[in-house]
């Protein structure tokens, strides 16, 4: 379709000024009329740009934020609230895009914008942004249209991402402090190799005594470490690459997700969590008419494991076979007997909608419960390694100089 540069003035009688794809000159007229603004000037341009420009629209998309699931959010609040009140689709994003405090995301905005003008879908405008919008997101206000509820999709969208966001940032959250003390006791390992040690190598060698055994293994170890480090930094850094690559592919990323489950501590919380957001999916995915099946293959794209996914992808074969709700998650063998006996009810009551929201609400409970626990949990363990550190060096380093220093006393 042919670009048309514009002029326009908005309800305060300021200039507007840009560039459309529209079919004709008309279009583009209703267009701005829908969007609250008087039309001025449309003149059939060319979309081109010269090399300057190009080059600071490079430096400017390079150097803007990228849209968050928080600008998401807030999206859908702001949309559910428009469509609530009235106001055409249009308008309310002709109003989102000009109050949009991320750049990015307002030009996501105009970008539906324009992709409604061209007579599209809400969903399929939406659907040319998979960076912003994923799948269960398309699939929900696909929904929202086929059955004219759009505004409460929005609303239900804006929950689901309320909750996906916090249940996230709790995770994080509880798992700093470990992750920084693990992090400290590998920099202070590294620190006595290169540093400490060898300083002791010198006092030891001005003894010319035999050493204990757990003294040659500490000096080894750090000879070891200065000799080949650079081989140790190469290796390091190629492991973590090869680990990315590796999960990135689908038979690495299904087995990481399977071995993340089997963690000691963190597996369970994992665990929860992803089911939580499970039976929240399901529950509005049920909730908004979309039908089990459909549901199914929607929900298990918003589960962030492979390997529950695919206990998903199992659940809706065998719905998809003629097989009962619960036998398939009872077959899927990652529901406890509670949360079995809480389908079968919903499934009995014809209420499995609400059932699911008592059992995402049962699973945020448990995970709440884990999280805030979680630091008593891993004290012991974290306080283990840290006594074996100390205990290593003790028998390593000041038993040997104890011990010399006692044969060098006069008896």
């Amino acid at each position: 379709m042919p670009f048309f540069a514009y002029k326009a003035r908005d309800a305060r009688g300021q200039l507007l000024q840009g560039v459309l794809e529209a079919a004709d000159s008309g279009a583009v007229a209703n267009h701005l009329v829908g969007s609250g603004a008087t039309p001025v000037e449309i003149l059939l341009t060319k979309k081109a740009a010269s090399a300057g420009a190009a080059g600071d629209a490079w430096w400017e998309t390079m150097m803007e934020k990228k849209v968050t699931s928080m600008d998401v959010q807030l999206f859908s609040r702001q949309l559910y609230t428009l469509l609530k009140s009235g106001v055409p689709i249009m308008r309310g994003l002709a109003g989102l895009q000009e109050s949009a405090i991320s750049k990015s995301f307002g030009k996501v905005i105009k970008d539906l914008r324009e992709s409604l003008d061209a007579g599209r879908e809400l969903s399929a405008a939406m659907r040319r942004h998979p960076g912003v919008f994923n799948d269960f997101y398309l699939s929900m206000v696909r929904v929202g249209e086929m059955t004219g509820r759009l505004e409460e999709v929005f609303l239900r969208l804006f929950d689901h991402l309320e909750f996906d966001r916090e249940m996230r940032a709790r995770v994080k959250s509880a798992t700093r402090y470990p992750i920084f003390v693990m992090i400290a006791m590998v920099l202070a390992i590294v620190i006595v190799n290169i540093f400490v040690i060898p300083q002791f190598v010198k006092v030891f060698e001005s003894f010319h005594a035999e050493l204990p055994l757990m003294t040659r293994l500490l000096i080894g170890t750090s000879k070891f470490t200065l000799d080949y480090w650079p081989h140790l930094l190469v290796l390091t850094v190629a492991g973590v690459f090869g680990f990315r690559f590796w999960i990135n592919t689908v038979a690495g990323r299904f087995k990481w997700d399977r071995s993340k489950l089997k963690f000691p501590i963190a597996g369970k919380i994992i665990q929860k969590a992803t089911m939580a957001r499970f039976a929240r999916s399901f529950a509005l995915s049920s909730r908004s008419g979309v039908p089990i099946v459909q549901a199914l293959t929607v929900v298990s794209q918003t589960v962030d494991n492979a390997y529950l996914s695919s206990r998903v992808e199992q659940m809706r074969d065998g719905v998809e076979r003629g097989d009962s709700i619960l036998r398939t998650a009872a077959a899927a063998g990652v529901f406890t007997p509670v949360v079995l006996q809480m389908i079968a009810v919903g499934e009995e009551s014809g209420s499995l909608d609400e059932l699911m929201d008592e059992i995402a609400q049962m699973y945020e409970r448990e995970v709440d419960y884990e999280l805030k626990t979680l630091a008593a949990q891993i004290e012991p363990i974290l306080i283990t390694f840290l006594g074996v550190l100390v205990l290593i060096l003790a028998l390593g380093i000041f038993v040997p100089i104890w011990d010399l220093g006692k044969v060098a006393l006069p008896h």
